[in-house]
């Protein structure tokens, strides 16, 4: 199951760039313990502290190293119990890497699950938001036709124009068969996702 990590910029550091680094009075005063915590609960990666020191270090500052990788340790405890794992995996988010070996396992596995869960609802979504494109494009081919078939009757108009609306009737007629077969194709697909997703969701019921 390895195979499923996926490893990004972690949101802290993101955090930390876009709020301008820390001033030199949150260097001097931080309870570099909590930070730690702050982080590790968070699931942050310890390349964090990396910009902390470079922040802090503009403003002659060093930070405490240890306090903060305590802190961080405590931190990860709560972060990676299974629960955790599957509430991140089953809203999008994305594992770190960042859990210690003896809890990692249990983490891990609940956070694929999630991950799953969240993949297939995705793709359910995705697909019914194609069809549904689709459908309501069909509907104004519809309308344009009709339109079309009217006006080519009206007398109305010119033998070029004329000649110029049975063109664009043709295309849109094909169009129209071209987004069926696809809502059909897609159709299909989805029967086969929702049949997916609601055998994992069975599994995750019997698992707990």
């Amino acid at each position: 199951m390895r195979m499923w990590r996926v490893l990004i910029v972690p949101f802290g550091l993101a955090f930390l760039w876009g709020c301008g680094g820390m001033s030199a009075n949150e260097c001097e005063l931080a309870d570099w313990r909590a930070v730690g915590y702050e982080d590790g609960v968070r699931g942050r990666s310890s390349d964090v502290f990396g910009q902390y020191r470079r922040n802090c270090a503009k403003h002659e500052v060093a930070p405490d190293f240890a306090a903060y990788q305590a802190g961080r340790d405590a931190g990860l405890r709560e972060y990676c119990q299974p629960a955790n794992g599957y509430r991140i995996g089953s809203r999008g988010g994305e594992y770190h890497g960042v859990c210690p070996t003896d809890l990692e396992g249990g983490f891990y596995d609940s956070y694929v699950e999630g991950r799953i869960l969240y993949d297939l609802e995705h793709a359910v979504a995705s697909t019914t938001r194609e069809i549904e494109n689709r459908q309501a494009r069909m509907k104004d081919i519809e309308l344009e036709l009709a339109g079309n078939t009217t006006a080519v009757f009206a007398g109305e108009m010119s033998t070029d124009e004329r000649a110029q609306l049975i063109i664009r009737t043709k295309q849109l007629a094909e169009e129209r068969i071209t987004l069926a077969n696809e809502v059909d194709q897609l159709e299909a697909k989805l029967v086969k996702q929702e049949r997916d997703l609601t055998a994992h969701r069975e599994q995750l019921v019997t698992q707990r």
